[in-house]
């Protein structure tokens, strides 16, 4: 078992190590905090090559009973001052 550059020996002092500052009953929860921080970051990672690669949606189409985008806001009618 080789890490890059790392051998058998240097993995296990670094192991015993963390096993000394953290203790044994935080490590699990350590990995755990770890593992979902992956995971969110590679749902991320999806997502965002996702809304990259997929094809733009279709314009709305112009006329009437057409529904407003949904980046504008629905005004009411103005009042008018002299009528």
């Amino acid at each position: 078992m080789n890490f890059g550059n790392l051998g058998f020996g240097e993995i296990i002092l670094i192991l015993v190590v963390v096993l000394l500052l953290f203790g044994a009953k935080r490590i699990p929860e350590i990995a755990g905090s770890l593992g979902k921080g992956i995971n969110e970051f590679k749902r991320n990672l999806s997502d965002a090559q996702r809304q990259v690669t997929a094809p733009p949606p279709p314009p709305p189409a112009v006329g009437q009973g057409a529904a407003p985008r949904q980046d504008e806001e629905e005004r009411p009618e103005p009042k008018r001052l002299l009528g």
